[in-house]
């Protein structure tokens, strides 16, 4: 079996190729990715002998027509995405490239060299958001798309995209959305890897709001399982939601690491809320329950300290990542916003 994954070297996709390497070791896997900042090889370095990896963008078709001629995928994961919700507000237009055209590129090779399946990794930020004084109410897979951000808004569009491509060319698709991930080589501008750093550094930890909002949190091993599942058994044209059953708000989050860090919660600064910030996201996955066996299986509790523990053990990872470019954005994103 010839698998492409794309964006694998992120924090997702990254988590994804390491557990697929370690369950599949006869599948020949392919990671495409553009390297961006948010992608890092060094995510890569403990399975680089067991894949090939291939530095491209998914919008460059004629790259990507190439790799397909070469290697002749049978399944796409297609993980490769601008993900943040503050850069796209910041800077819209690559998020409709990356997200929406790159999306499209992948699928016209997939019709024209033919795939088993073809599978896009979306966002629970696709339908909105949900209110904060209604616990009784999830995502489903039957919620209207209602779009809060650029970035979500590129997310949605890029999942229309294949299902347009399934009724009309019967590509075989599946589409994933998942709640907020967390785990190994999470990239340090995304709330728990962040907070773990500035901690660490004994740093103020920003934190938008009142830090009310409310995030369903699945780890990222979870994810990768229910992927897993859904490329193999999972039925074409289909949606399936992955929910961790782990709402926290995130001024739960932040305490519970500087609990875990024995770091005072005197670091807390509480900054400028972000435009359209969502207040709650919460999903319902009785669907991938019932039709594949899927289930979260890791408490919030459990991971967070799995987590905590990860990225005091690999410092070098993140540290070398907290330098540069990403130190412009973030100073640009929290530090100048100032506190509340």
């Amino acid at each position: 079996m010839n698998l492409l994954i794309t964006g694998g070297a992120g924090f997702i996709g990254g988590n994804f190729t390491h557990y697929m390497v370690n369950k599949y070791p006869d599948y020949n896997i392919i990671v495409l990715d553009k390297l961006t900042y948010a992608g890092n090889l060094e995510t890569l370095e403990p399975v680089m002998n067991n894949i090939k990896f291939i530095k491209s963008d998914i919008a460059d078709r004629d790259a990507v027509y190439r790799l397909f001629e070469e290697e002749k995928p049978d399944i796409v994961v297609n993980f490769a995405a601008e993900s943040h919700v503050d850069r796209s507000i910041d800077d819209p237009e690559i998020f409709l490239i990356t997200n929406m055209l790159g999306t499209q590129v992948l699928m016209d090779a997939c019709r024209k060299y033919g795939i088993k399946r073809y599978h896009q990794v979306s966002t629970d930020e696709v339908y909105g958001d949900l209110p904060l004084d209604r616990p009784d109410l999830f995502f489903t897979e039957e919620t209207p798309i209602h779009t809060s951000s650029p970035y979500s808004a590129s997310k949605a569009s890029a999942d229309l995209l294949v299902q347009a491509y399934h009724r009309t060319y019967n590509l075989p698709v599946t589409i994933s959305r998942c709640s907020n991930n967390y785990g190994p080589y999470h990239f340090p501008e995304k709330l728990i890897p962040l907070m773990i750093a500035n901690a660490l550094n004994d740093k103020p930890l920003p934190v938008y709001g009142k830090g009310e909002n409310v995030r369903d949190w699945l780890y990222v091993e979870d994810h990768c399982k229910a992927i897993d599942l859904i490329i193999h058994k999972g039925r074409e044209g289909e949606v399936y939601n992955i929910g961790g059953h782990n709402e926290k708000t995130n001024i739960y989050i932040v305490k519970k690491i500087l609990e875990l860090l024995n770091k005072p919660e005197s670091l807390i600064t509480y900054v400028t809320d972000r435009k359209g910030h969502d207040l709650r996201y919460a999903i319902d996955p009785t669907k991938i329950h019932n039709e594949l066996g899927w289930e979260p299986e890791t408490k919030f509790d459990d991971g967070i300290v799995k987590t905590v523990e990860w990225y005091l053990a690999n410092k070098s990872w993140w540290e070398k990542i907290i330098s540069g470019e990403y130190m412009e954005y973030y100073k640009k994103m929290y530090i100048n916003r100032g506190s509340i």
